[in-house]
Formats: structure tokens, C-alpha cells, sequence
């Protein structure tokens, strides 16, 4: 068993799992964010919707079960700052806000979410791991769509033809993936 896997305790994620300093979470912080940018350049737009097919739905995801709650939360919240201010790390390498932005604004509460979850053993197994990215996926729209059909004049079922439907595949794919990374992250400790 290694060092990591003999001091992991209930109410832990993954990051707990580093030596706790205040250096430690900034780069935790720093690093969700930076990946989240970097999920976001993968962006395939969609016929018929302002909205792209991007990376940044599994990247919020697995920064909120990994880091946990608070420095999921603030991780997203850097990440929307910055492309806020003007950092080209939104999908496609843009910034500022767009029709999209209400995404960006799910993420944040998504990833909260699954990070409290993922303090109760959400993140454990691949079952538990299911219904919490389920939970984070439904944040997302919830928000999103609503603010797209806001930010663009859209009727609410033109926001959820163009800003839900085209995704949901996808996205379902996105949270298959991660649902096995912190599952296995655990296992792979374990041993």
C-alpha cells in the first residue's frame, strides 16, 4: 500500500492527498484553471448553435472531484475572471462575454457540487461517480440554457435545441470519462 493511500481518510479528495501548504492550493487553484483554458481549446462548433462542443465541461467536472468544493469553486471562478479580463482561454480562444458565458457560470456551481460530493465518497466508485456527473451536467444546463435564451433573444425551446439537445451525447461521453479517472485514481492509491 502506498504512503498516499495509508493517510487517505474520509472526507478527502484526491488533492488532500499532497502535502497540505498554502503554496500547495494556489498551485491546486492555478492548475484547475489552467486546464480548464486548456479543455476549452478543444472546440468543434455546432451547425445551428452559438454554442461549441468543448473540453471544458469534463475539465470543470473533474477539477470540482478532485480539488473538492472550495478550490474547485475557485479555480472556475479564475478561470471565468480571467477570460472575463481578457486571457483568449475560452472556447476557441476567445474571451469576454458571450452567449455562452452562462456555461461558464454553470461550471462554477458544478463544480462546487461534485467537489462536496466528492468529500462524502462520491469520487470512490465508478456508480456514485455516475449520479454526481449527472448532478454537475444538469448545473450546467441549468444555467447555461436559461442564459443563453437571455443573451441571444431566443425562445426557451430554441435555447434548448440549440444550447442542450445538440450536446447531450457528448457530453454524456465526457462524463463517462470522468467518472473513471477518480475511480481509478483511488484504486491505483490503494495499491
Amino acid at each position: 500500500m502506498s504512503t498516499a493511500a495509508a493517510t487517505a481518510r474520509p472526507g478527502q479528495v484526491l488533492a488532500d492527498l499532497l502535502p497540505a501548504t498554502r503554496v500547495r492550493d494556489i498551485a491546486l487553484v492555478l492548475g484547475g484553471a489552467a486546464l480548464t483554458g486548456l479543455a476549452a481549446q478543444i472546440s468543434v462548433p455546432v451547425p445551428g448553435s452559438p454554442v461549441p462542443v468543448t473540453g471544458q465541461t469534463f475539465a470543470a467536472l473533474l477539477v470540482g472531484t478532485t480539488l473538492g468544493a472550495g478550490r474547485g469553486l475557485l479555480a472556475l471562478a479564475l478561470y471565468a475572471l480571467a477570460g472575463v479580463a481578457g486571457t483568449p482561454w475560452f472556447a476557441g480562444g476567445t474571451s469576454g462575454v458571450s452567449v455562452s458565458f452562462g456555461y461558464i457560470l454553470g461550471m462554477m456551481l458544478a463544480s462546487t457540487l461534485v467537489g462536496a460530493l466528492a468529500r462524502r465518497g462520491a469520487d470512490r466508485s465508478v456508480l456514485r461517480m455516475a449520479g454526481t456527473m449527472l448532478l454537475g451536467e444538469a448545473i450546467i444546463y441549468a444555467v447555461g440554457v436559461p442564459y443563453l435564451a437571455y443573451a441571444a433573444d431566443m425562445s426557451a425551446s430554441a435555447a434548448i435545441a440549440a444550447g442542450l439537445t445538440p450536446f447531450l451525447l457528448g457530453d454524456a461521453l465526457k462524463a463517462a470519462l470522468a467518472m473513471g479517472v477518480t475511480p481509478t485514481a483511488w484504486k491505483l492509491l490503494k495499491r
